[in-house]
């Protein structure tokens, strides 16, 4: 019954939104040129090794898909997760950089050095260049790799921007956010520059205001266009949206104009183009060749920010928490190549997974001296086996240590719950620390033209709190703390958490510097740290000793 009645919404939304069938020409957000016929140009061809396109959303609400329940329409992300896998056990990290990282080297924060916020526009810092990312394993066995978004993995050296990563192509942003028609960010005031590049250069040939969720489709359709799909093909699409400014294309808003909340009004708008992109692009995929051997795989970076129109609804916190409202995240995958096709995964899986799992799937070899943190899930999404992983280390930040009453003796003598970490193991979750926002925010919450926090559900917790323990799988929506109750289980975590710090690197979290204002570099943001400059210098003080050296042998002579 339940089945019949979702099975109805999903059909009154396709065509309350106007999408077409896979097969059918689809304007907007991207339109693919020429006619689609359906017709598979590298059909017969002899094709092992997939085709990889993963598309990661930026701060998309754990409700805000259809399938959640929620009030904008996601025709297409429903239909995809419908005829695929959903994730509903899936992990990520609670901001931008951190879940970036762990995509790109499947190793946990901890081991990057990246444990502590994110990468800052003016901070001299990036992804450490002694990590092996995901697209350099692919090129290995003889992908084409291509990247088209937001990287926000740091920019300071060229050494550190994509093109150097790994990818044979980027068209993208570099910072953590911006505007989606100028492509202008400010750090701060004064401190501001463009943010739209071609591989290592400076897009300003393709700034002609065109909003950043329909360039980006464009270009994804064009890389399409020109590849032969005979050629295994790995298409990483990390949209900007629906990260604020909340910024949408005015036809958009037609269907939501009911929403008074402004912010959630814009965050609909933002979300249903974004819908309508990945339907673009799917439809590339059908036209030139690629759907048949491809896997498509869809997650969020992190929940969303109510404050910012997201909604995590049922779950607690937001983004930027460790409640599982800022890590829980939409996700799914869409293949043809599934066995289980149109099913529910509930087998825990991180974000972190997906390196070994694409590796093995595009028969690559993961080096036995790396130290990986993922694991390769693939039969577990695909043929519903049982997950390899039975942990997740949410993160340990030794900077963050704002929980003032955190103290050993609060953790037993095992751990300063000063720290904010986070760890799950099995059903248990542990937080200690200052996890971040805490309210459960309804979805009356976004009724009134302003966040109504009045609607939200708070808990005040003791004075001096720092430890919490759930039952996630009794009790996903954490309301229920039984760190009183089971005092073994909490030590137990607290001995897995020091475990896993001892196995940390230093942390990377330089303070800003001021030769990366965008003013000194032709106005826009980009690599300013110059290798060159820093050997001259240090060549020339050698240089400078030597001479010193020479003067003082001829004296003592």
């Amino acid at each position: 019954m339940v089945a019949a009645v979702l099975a109805g919404l999903s059909l009154l939304s396709l065509l309350t939104c106007g999408y077409l069938a896979w097969g059918s020409r689809r304007g907007g957000a991207g339109e693919a040129p020429g006619n689609l016929l359906g017709e598979d140009p590298a059909a017969g061809a002899p094709r092992s090794q997939p085709h990889i396109i993963f598309i990661l959303a930026d701060d998309q609400g754990f409700r805000d898909v259809g399938y959640h329940g929620s009030e904008i329409r996601t025709p297409t992300l429903d239909k995809l997760a419908a005829e695929g896998v959903k994730l509903e056990n899936y992990y990520v990290q609670p901001m931008c950089t951190p879940s970036r990282s762990q995509l790109i080297t499947g190793k946990y924060q901890i081991h990057t050095g990246l444990q502590h916020s994110i990468i800052r526009p003016t901070q001299p810092n990036c992804l450490p260049l002694d990590n092996v990312t995901l697209p350099q394993k692919l090129k290995e066995v003889g992908y084409s790799t291509h990247m088209v978004g937001k990287w926000h993995l740091g920019f300071y050296r060229r050494e550190c921007m994509p093109t150097q990563r790994g990818f044979d192509s980027f068209f993208g942003s570099l910072l953590g956010s911006g505007d989606y028609y100028t492509h202008f960010k400010c750090d701060s005031p004064g401190i501001c520059g463009y943010d739209l590049y071609e591989n290592d250069n400076a897009a300003w040939d393709h700034d002609n205001g065109i909003y950043s969720t329909q360039m980006y489709t464009q270009k994804v359709q064009q890389i399409l266009a020109s590849h032969n799909p005979r050629k295994p093909i790995f298409l990483y699409i990390a949209y900007q949206a629906v990260h604020s400014p909340l910024q949408a294309p005015g036809r958009y808003f037609e269907h939501y104009r009911s929403i008074n909340n402004i912010n959630r009004r814009r965050y609909a708008a933002m979300l249903a183009c974004l819908d309508e992109a990945i339907n673009n692009v799917t439809l590339a995929l059908r036209k030139y060749g690629y759907y048949e051997n491809s896997i498509i795989i869809y997650s969020s970076d992190n929940g969303g920010q109510p404050m910012a129109g997201g909604s995590n609804w049922p779950l607690r916190g937001s983004k930027g928490t460790y409640w599982e409202g800022g890590i829980r995240a939409v996700g799914f995958v869409h293949s043809p190549l599934l066995k289980n096709k149109g099913s529910v995964c509930k087998e825990l899986v991180h974000i972190t997974d997906w390196f070994p799992t694409l590796i093995t799937l595009a028969e690559g070899q993961i080096d036995e001296d790396i130290q990986l943190d993922g694991y390769d899930v693939w039969e577990t999404i695909s043929e519903g086996r049982r997950s390899p992983r039975v942990d997740i280390l949410h993160n340990i930040d030794p900077i963050y240590t704002k929980a003032k009453n955190g103290s050993w003796a609060a953790g037993y003598g095992i751990w300063n719950t000063a720290i904010q970490s986070a760890i799950r193991v099995n059903h248990w979750k542990l937080l200690t620390g200052n996890p971040g926002y805490s309210d459960w925010v309804p979805p009356q919450a976004f009724s009134n033209a302003g966040p109504n926090r009045w609607h939200n559900e708070r808990v005040s917790w003791s004075a001096g709190k720092t430890v919490w323990l759930f039952n996630i799988t009794a009790d996903p929506y954490e309301r229920v703390d039984l760190s009183a109750k089971h005092p073994e289980v909490v030590k137990q975590l607290l001995r897995r958490l020091s475990q896993f710090n001892k196995t940390a690197v230093p942390v990377r979290y330089p303070p800003k510097d001021p030769r990366s204002n965008p003013k000194l570099n032709g106005g826009v943001w980009g690599p300013w740290f110059k290798e060159d400059e820093k050997k001259k210098k240090s060549d020339k003080s050698r240089g400078t000793n030597k001479q010193k050296k020479s003067k003082n042998k001829k004296k003592a002579n």
